[in-house]
C-alpha cells in the first residue's frame, strides 16, 4: 500500500496537479488516523491497523489523481465509444459533476448557518453531530430540487428518444495509451504475485 501511495508522486508531479492532490491527501490523513485507531481499538493489531489506514490513503489518492487528470466528459465519451449504454454513461458523468456542486452547496449552507450563530466546532462528538442537522436538511432539499430540475430538463430535450447517437468529439487510441496499459498490466501482475506470496 505504501508503494502504491508513493508511486503516484512522480506521476502527479508530471501531471502538474501536485498541490490539489496533496490537499486531498491532507484531508484524508484525519480519516486514516481514525481508521487506524478504530482497528487497533477492536484488537486488529498495529500492523493490520496501519495497513488499513494506508489502504484508505492509497484508494483516496489514486481516485483523486484519476479525477484530477480526467475530464468527466472525456471519460463518459470513452465509455460510450467502448459500447457502454449512453444512459449509464450519462448517470455516471452527471454524478461526477454533482459532487463539486454539492460541495459548494455545503459550504454555502454552513456559512449561512454559522452566520446565524450555529456552533460547529464546540462540544463533544454527539453535540457536533446534532449541530450538523440544520445543515443536512437544507442540503437534502437542495439536492432533491436540483435533481427534479435535471429530470425536467432531460424530458424537455427528449432524452433517450434516439438510440443511435453521434459524437461531437471522437477519442483516438495513441501509443501512449498502449504504453500505460502495458505498464499497468505489468504492475498489476507483480502486485498480484507478491500478494499471493505473503
Amino acid at each position: 500500500m505504501l508503494v502504491i501511495f508513493l508511486a503516484q508522486i512522480p506521476l502527479v508531479a508530471y501531471a502538474r496537479v501536485l498541490r490539489k492532490w496533496a490537499r486531498t491527501a491532507k484531508m484524508g490523513v484525519l480519516f486514516a488516523v481514525f481508521i487506524a485507531v478504530t482497528n487497533f481499538f477492536f484488537g486488529m493489531g498495529p500492523e493490520h491497523s496501519v495497513a488499513m489506514a494506508l489502504r484508505f490513503m492509497a484508494l483516496l489518492t489514486t481516485s483523486s489523481f484519476f479525477f484530477l487528470t480526467t475530464s468527466p466528459d472525456d471519460f463518459g465519451l470513452a465509455l460510450e465509444q467502448m459500447g457502454v449504454p449512453y444512459s449509464v454513461c450519462f448517470v455516471f458523468t452527471a454524478a461526477l459533476r454533482f459532487v463539486p456542486v454539492m460541495a459548494r452547496e455545503i459550504r454555502s449552507i454552513m456559512d449561512a448557518q454559522m452566520s446565524r450563530g450555529l456552533e460547529l466546532q464546540r462540544g463533544n462528538f454527539i453535540k457536533r453531530a446534532k449541530n450538523f442537522i440544520p445543515i443536512l436538511i437544507p442540503l437534502f432539499i437542495t439536492a432533491i430540487r436540483r435533481s427534479i430540475e435535471i429530470a425536467e430538463a432531460m424530458e424537455s430535450r427528449a432524452f433517450g428518444y434516439r438510440k443511435r447517437r453521434t459524437f461531437y468529439k471522437t477519442l483516438k487510441w495513441r501509443w501512449k495509451d498502449s504504453f500505460i496499459v502495458c505498464v499497468s498490466a505489468f504492475l498489476f501482475v507483480i502486485f498480484l504475485f507478491y500478494s499471493q506470496l505473503f
